[in-house]
């Protein structure tokens, strides 16, 4: 079947997808910009409370005040981001910053920019070598996952269903971790409604601070999670 052409489902929700859509950005000065800003943003949306207003007051100045050295063009969109009212908002917030924090300061900025990128960007995008490289990918995907899909190396830790083990993708070199949900111990244990119930949440997640499930397949033994892997723990 055909793959959807949606811009929120290949250039912000797959890993590859938006790898490679920010590959492209990367040659556009402008849209390089755009990417730039939404990472700072995102940046500024986690930061400590103390840091807020300074990480804030860095990223007007830098991208949206009149004169800012990467001051975003933005064809289409700059009038929402640039208008008296807007500035003046803004420039009301991050001042209050340092008594109420509040991440959602660059909420209209930020959807401006995700309306500017999924538009005349995307459409060049979908003519370009990296979404061919993203077709490629989605096919790869699509073939049946089976043990055989990857290499297995040495166990990252145990628990009380299995153990996980780093693994690497044969047709990628994109390496995981592999969580072995063995069978056995899962009958034993009563654990089968468990077992699902975690692969369904995992297939939902979309978080920075959560590992995401990549593959999922059964060997005659074990029930395999293939996961985000986490240098470190």
């Amino acid at each position: 079947s055909l793959i959807e052409k949606s811009y929120e489902e290949m250039c912000e929700l797959e890993p590859v997808g938006v790898e490679l859509f920010r590959m492209f950005c990367a040659t556009k000065p402008e849209y390089h910009k755009a990417i730039k800003f939404l990472d700072e943003v995102n940046q500024f949306e986690v930061s400590l409370e103390e840091d807020m207003h300074d990480l804030a007051q860095d990223i007007y100045n830098k991208y949206i005040t009149p004169g800012a050295p990467l001051r975003l063009e933005l064809i289409g969109e700059r009038e929402q981001i640039e208008t008296k009212e807007n500035l003046e908002n803004l420039e009301v917030s991050i001042e209050n910053l340092e008594n109420s924090p509040f991440k959602d300061v660059f909420a209209a900025s930020r959807e401006a920019v995700r309306n500017f990128l999924r538009n005349q960007p995307f459409n060049e995008y979908l003519d370009t070598m990296y979404f061919s490289r993203f077709l490629q990918w989605k096919y790869l995907e699509r073939q049946a996952v089976t043990k055989n899909t990857f290499r297995q190396y040495r166990v990252l830790g145990k628990g009380g269903f299995g153990e996980v083990c780093a693994c690497q993708v044969r047709a990628t070199g994109k390496m995981y971790a592999c969580k072995k949900l063995e069978k056995k111990r899962i009958k034993k244990r009563r654990g089968e409604a468990m077992a699902i119930n975690e692969k369904m949440l995992l297939q939902k997640v979309n978080s920075r601070f959560i590992v995401s499930l990549a593959y999922a397949y059964e060997t005659k033994d074990a029930l395999c999670l293939v996961l985000t892997i986490m240098n470190g723990g």
